[in-house]
């Protein structure tokens, strides 16, 4: 503060003081201020990256903020306050809504949307109280409700979830760069895991789909998994296992892209183990293709295994594509092991054991599998075919269980392996 001179009056000096005061007294509250409101903006930015997780109980309420200690109840009530970089973590129980659960925001690729078990807690979402499970004989089912999860947000993963009893498991519609991690869906009204419409760059990790069937259609339609109908690239299934389904393990009807399987199993599919009347279950292991018209799709499958399906092991399916079918190995199956003959693929060093009958190829070609090696293969042949191992649990990382099932005794780099 500015000394007066001393030819100022002393009242002229004196009348001055109290307001430089105030203004003193008035700069130090804006500054007092403005540290308390940067107090909270950097409490509330903390608070905020706390909230990024939301957790769920069974025994929770929806008017709770969602804390570990004071969960949300719903699924879906937790799925309505995610943001880019959430966390959605499940407590262990049984969840059953009455409707499905819509999934229709979108995450990042820097900050995906995580929807998860509760450590290692068991969460199973039941679907049995949702309409269509199952669907009268012959209907449709309106595509909002498929699933118990649907899908329709980008840069969402899913994991270590067991979904049941459900109008398709999940069923993504346009979705994109999602990834199911660990997933079980089993003995849903239609399909485990389906996938449709533009929808690129979804992965599919260590997913078990089993037991899943279709009344409405007597079996036509329940895969274990299905990326089907639609277009884009980029989609990868790794360590699934798809069995006992009432139609294919797999199916790729009218997908456009190519899709890449590897490291995945299916066996046991297209049997009516439910009685269904005029049955229609396909019963192929891996179905890479079909259409009206047939598309051309150049799909890729390495080191996978199909194994007693009713019909095919690995079949084209009238996919008149490229496809590219390498490592893997067929035993078993109610038709041809690895039947090709309406594309130009190329297999290599692929095994056929004991199918009704081993290969097919048409115009496809391919060098060092079984049939280029010898004639007849015969389970003497293999160093184990028992399936205990490669169908009981997974390992800790969620992996295939290591195992030397089907591998040719005196041929290890023939056929599919996961030893």
């Amino acid at each position: 503060m500015t000394t007066a001179p001393t030819n100022t009056p002393a009242c002229s000096a004196r009348g001055r003081r109290p307001r430089l005061r105030r203004a003193v007294l008035f700069l130090a509250a804006l500054a007092a201020a403005a540290a308390a409101t940067a107090a909270s903006f950097a409490w509330t930015q903390s608070a905020s990256a706390q909230s990024a997780t939301i957790t769920v109980a069974t025994n929770g309420n929806d008017a709770n903020p969602g804390t570990v200690a004071s969960p949300l109840k719903t699924i879906q009530a937790a799925v309505n306050k995610a943001a880019p970089g959430t966390v959605i973590q499940i407590r262990g129980g049984t969840y059953a809504p009455s409707t499905n659960i819509q999934v229709n925001s979108n995450g990042s690729a820097a900050a995906p949307i995580t929807m998860r078990a509760y450590g290692t807690e068991k969460v199973i979402i039941d679907g049995e109280n949702m309409p269509y499970t199952p669907g009268a004989v012959g209907s449709s089912i309106p595509r909002a409700d498929r699933g118990a999860l649907h899908v329709e947000g980008d840069h969402w993963r899913f994991e270590n979830l067991e979904i049941i009893h459900g109008p398709y498991a999940i069923f993504a519609l346009d979705s994109n760069n999602n990834v199911y991690d660990r997933l079980i869906t089993r003995d849903n009204y239609e399909s485990g895991l389906h996938i449709q419409g533009a929808s690129a760059n979804n992965r599919i990790v260590n997913l078990d789909a089993y037991g899943n069937r279709d009344p409405r259609k007597n079996g036509e339609s329940a895969d274990g998994l299905a990326i089907k109908e639609g277009t884009g690239t980029g989609n990868t299934v790794i360590g699934a296992r798809l069995w006992n389904n009432a139609d294919d393990g797999f199916d790729a009807w009218e997908f456009l892209s190519p899709i890449r399987i590897e490291n995945s199993v299916a066996y046991g599919n297209g049997y009516n183990h439910w009685n269904l009347p005029d049955y229609s279950g396909d019963g192929n292991g891996f179905k890479m293709g079909g259409g009206d018209p047939d598309p051309a799709a150049n799909h890729v499958v390495v080191n996978s295994m199909a194994w007693k399906n009713s019909a095919h092991g690995f079949t084209d399916n009238g996919n008149p594509g490229s496809l590219q079918i390498s490592r893997s190995t067929a035993w078993k199956n109610g038709k041809t092991g690895f039947d090709f003959d309406s594309s130009t693929s190329k297999l290599t060093a692929n095994l056929a054991v004991n199918n009704a009958t081993p290969v097919a190829l048409g115009s496809s070609t391919g060098s060092d599998n079984s049939w280029d090696i010898k004639s007849a293969w015969v389970d003497a042949d293999l160093a184990n075919t028992s399936t205990s191992v490669i169908t009981g649990p997974r390992a800790s990382n969620g992996a295939i269980a290591a195992t030397n099932f089907l591998v040719p005794k005196n041929y290890p780099n023939l056929g599919a392996t996961f030893a």
